[in-house]
């Protein structure tokens, strides 16, 4: 089972070289930081803000190649927590059938994020990370 979640808050600091992401419940109250990157944490930034950039940045891209090889993004699913390290799967739909590309969460949300593709979270990855 999993939990339907968003994207609560992203806190980026120049000072650090890891960002924070906070997911939250969308019909709850739970929610949880993930630590990322801070290339991903600046792909996540510009792409809710609809900032262009000039040439494809990688998460551009692979949006751009999963939409010309007709598939589309159903959901981003983060399944599993193993010493301190999430894991995620991305959801795509391509014809009838879909397809469960292993990623870092990070990755699935700066790829999904531009797009409001919603998030999921496995429900014992939550209550191990809401129980701390």
């Amino acid at each position: 089972m999993s939990v339907e979640m968003e994207l609560h808050k992203i806190i980026i600091s120049e000072m650090q070289p890891e960002q924070i992401i906070v997911l939250k419940e969308v019909e709850g109250e739970r929610k949880f930081p993930i630590v990322i990157g801070s290339g991903e944490a600046y792909a996540i930034d510009r792409r809710l803000k609809g900032i262009p950039h000039p040439r494809p940045l990688t998460h551009d891209l692979l949006a751009d190649v999963i939409e010309n090889m007709g598939g589309t993004i159903e959901r981003i699913e983060i399944n599993d927590l193993q010493e301190h390290t999430f894991f995620a799967k991305i959801h795509i739909r391509q014809n009838s059938h879909v397809i469960r590309i292993d990623s870092r969460p990070s990755d699935a949300i700066a790829l999904g994020v531009a797009t409001t593709v919603p998030i999921f979270v496995a429900e014992h990855v939550l209550a191990d990370v809401c129980r701390e």
